[in-house]
């Protein structure tokens, strides 16, 4: 029998693996990571499931029908590119679980996410509006549990608030969503993707295969996007102008809109009335909002869901007070643009805490949004270099590791101040995620408050 090989023993890679050992499917999984020990090896994979570990040797596609590749491994790496060259079929765990789910044909549909920034905020109150209208919903993906388990989990009628990201969408090939929403973007992952114009023509792939009455969301400042999107289905715009067509919107009093296609006009609520602050977070409402209607949500369950959202973790969410400071750990902030976007958010005065793995792009666009907001900068981890290279002349102090950092900002905080963890770097410098690194933020922060 032909075997499928799974290419990485990530979260994804593992449910694969379980997926396809569980329907009498030969599997192997291959990952460069040193062998960990058998008791672990034991609670990770079935006992039938053959491991290899430290290497990807090509002879595993010898009798091959299928490579599974996890989203963090390039399809442009060797052992892939073999399976291309043998014409092997390369596809990713979200394309398994859509299998998966098709094959059920049980009424459940999915509703997708991507963009470069927002979109585990919007997946997340996306959910939130669904479960607030009694629908069986579950988040996943890039989000949460992988997509295969939630597929497992959950019965008929299940609507699925799947986030996607961009190596997750270069592994699909049947991948169809009845809703989908492209939120923005912004140079990231080019070090994989080669151009923005690649990157941008990649998470277009969302909308693939959608039909007419099948949603597409774009951004009203970006219309093409959806003359470009590869399919038939019917768009709604979202942004801070009426639309011409179908879309929602915040005007400039602060309340947020509803086109329908008919030509009138619905209000929803004010801005004033959401528990996440900031612009992107009114455009993230936006989206999920048009979303959960097209997902079967009623306005009035809508509405209370955009109320009561509290956000998610790690997205610039309040983690403690103390003699008028206030602290915000924004740890999700991993690039430029995320921190820009967290700092357009607050009104200022900053401590602004910088640092971590360093990402190859400018720090020089935070000057335009730090101005007039600075207090001061902590600058961190193994971007230290960078920061000062691009940053040097603001106010600012280095403080290299985390914990000594973290407590510096607070000490120079005064009153009205918000102390801001948003670093612009990935956390691998000192922390395996960013989730840790926002953990050990809001530790100190609560320690600090306790003091």
């Amino acid at each position: 029998m032909a075997r499928t090989v799974v290419m990485g023993a990530g979260k994804s890679g593992l449910a694969a693996a379980r997926f396809l050992a569980s329907r009498g499917t030969e599997v192997v999984v291959t990952d460069s990571k040193t062998p960990p020990s058998d008791a672990q090896v034991q609670a990770l994979l079935p006992d039938h499931v053959p491991a290899v570990w430290g290497d990807h040797p090509l002879s595993l596609l010898d009798d091959c029908a299928e490579v599974v590749l996890s989203p963090g491994i390039s399809p442009c790496s060797p052992f892939p590119a073999e399976a291309f060259r043998r014409g092997i079929s390369v596809i990713g765990e979200i394309e398994l679980a859509h299998r998966a789910l098709r094959a059920k044909a049980d009424g459940s549909r999915i509703l997708a996410i991507t963009g470069t920034n927002g979109k585990s905020t919007t997946t997340d109150l996306l959910h939130h509006l669904l479960r607030t209208a009694g629908l069986g919903a579950v988040a996943c993906g890039n989000l949460g549990k992988p997509f295969l388990q939630a597929v497992g989990e959950n019965g008929p009628g299940t609507v699925y608030a799947l986030e996607l990201s961009s190596y997750q969408l270069e592994t699909i090939k049947e991948f169809h969503a009845e809703g989908a929403a492209f939120l923005n973007l912004t140079p990231d992952h080019l070090a994989r993707h080669g151009t923005v114009e690649a990157y941008r023509h990649t998470k277009l792939r969302i909308f693939e295969r959608q039909k007419e009455k099948d949603l597409r969301v774009v951004p009203a400042s970006h219309p093409e996007w959806s003359s470009e999107a590869p399919s038939t289905g019917a768009t709604a715009t979202f942004g801070w102008d009426i639309p011409n067509g179908a879309g929602a919107f915040c005007g400039t009093d602060g309340n947020l809109r509803i086109n329908n296609l008919e030509g009138s006009v619905t209000e929803i609520l004010h801005r004033s009335e959401l528990k996440i602050p900031g612009d992107h977070n009114v455009e993230n409402a936006l989206a999920a909002l048009l979303l959960a209607l097209h997902g079967g949500a009623s306005m009035e369950h809508i509405r209370e869901g955009l109320r009561t959202y509290p956000g998610l973790a790690h997205r610039i969410a309040f983690c403690g007070e103390k003699c008028g400071v206030r602290a915000y750990n924004d740890s999700k902030g991993t690039n430029v643009d995320a921190t820009a976007i967290a700092i357009r958010a607050l009104p200022g005065p900053l401590v602004l805490l910088l640092g971590g793995t360093d990402k190859g792009t400018s720090y020089e666009p935070l000057r335009a949004e730090l101005k007039g907001k600075l207090r001061r900068l902590v600058f961190l981890g193994e971007a230290i270099p960078q920061l000062e290279r691009d940053l040097d002349d603001l106010p600012h102090d280095v403080v290299p590791t985390f914990d000594d950092a973290v407590r510096h900002a607070l000490a120079l905080s005064r009153s009205g101040d918000q102390v801001l963890l948003s670093p612009a770097c990935a956390s691998f410098d000192q922390f395996n995620n960013f989730e840790e690194r926002g953990d050990r933020f809001e530790n100190l922060v609560q320690g600090w408050v306790r003091s």
